[in-house]
């Protein structure tokens, strides 16, 4: 089976140490995963949706999205 490489991204929600959770699961994937990329997205306030060209580009780059909200 031939695995290629995966383009990951992910989308902060801005609260309190979310970037720290999503830090952390991305860092342990890429002890087990071929990760070639990583795009980092965050959203304005945790309150509104990510806007529309937030959502775009993360659906333009990446294979897989893995959101995050802290406190």
């Amino acid at each position: 089976m031939l695995f290629r490489s995966i383009r990951l991204g992910t989308l902060d929600n801005t609260k309190g140490n979310a970037d720290h959770l999503l830090a952390a699961v991305v860092e342990n994937l890429r002890k087990t995963l071929n990760i070639a990329s990583v795009h980092v997205a965050r959203k304005n306030n945790p309150s509104t949706p990510a806007p529309k060209a937030v959502l775009d580009k993360l659906a333009a780059e990446c294979d897989f999205v893995i959101s995050a909200m802290g406190d």
